[in-house]
């Protein structure tokens, strides 16, 4: 049986979850270094001492940031392959397009793709996008291979090969400006379809 939360534990979650969200705009519209944790702490009338209640620096804060962003796209992503439990191509094709609307949105686009490198330091952004990403990657691309919708290849090479595809897609998706974004995002689409084996029929006369 779950324990009732106190209104201070109540109250303590919804500060954390304002912050949060505060801290994704913030990071979002100004950069790491262009913000302040006495900026997010006042987007949501809090104080200073708030923030260090929950998060012991800034770096801390953006790290919770980018780790709500990461699993909300997952579970985004998954949502769309769910969508075609019948069909392993279908369901991997909606994933991709999923991930790519991800990266043309603001907030992951830049958190993601641009500020995470800078603010959590190289090696640790690699690791946390291989800890988020690359076991749906393999095993999708191990069920494709599977199924025969992708040719036999080493199942870990051909999933890192992925893996860093659409790290290159994200980061392009990110700097792109936004009245071209709709269009790079297609050219995306339509080119990684082609190599992850689907071929466009002949065209019609």
């Amino acid at each position: 049986m779950s324990r009732v939360k106190s209104r201070r534990e109540q109250y303590s979650e919804a500060t954390r979850a304002a912050l949060l969200e505060a801290a994704a705009r913030r990071f979002a519209e100004h950069g790491f270094a262009g913000t302040a944790l006495e900026d997010v702490a006042a987007d949501i009338q809090a104080t200073r001492g708030a923030v260090y209640h929950h998060f012991a620096n800034k770096t801390a804060l953006f790290r919770a940031v980018y780790e709500d962003v990461e699993t909300t796209m997952l579970t985004r992503v998954k949502e769309a392959a769910a969508a075609h439990p019948d069909d392993v191509g279908a369901a991997a094709d909606a994933a991709l397009a999923m991930f790519l609307e991800c990266c043309c949105e603001p907030v992951y686009g830049r958190l993601v793709w641009q500020e995470a490198p800078v603010a959590l330091g190289w090696q640790e952004w690699k690791a946390s996008e291989e800890r988020y990403a690359f076991g749906m990657i393999e095993a999708t691309v191990r069920t494709l291979i599977e199924v025969g919708k992708l040719p036999p290849l080493p199942v870990i090479t051909f999933a890192r090969t992925v893996f860093h595809l659409l790290g290159s897609a994200g980061i392009d998706l990110a700097l792109t400006a936004e009245p071209d974004k709709a269009r790079v995002k297609d050219e995306y689409l339509q080119v990684l379809r082609y190599m992850l084996g689907e071929r466009p029929g002949p065209a019609t006369p």
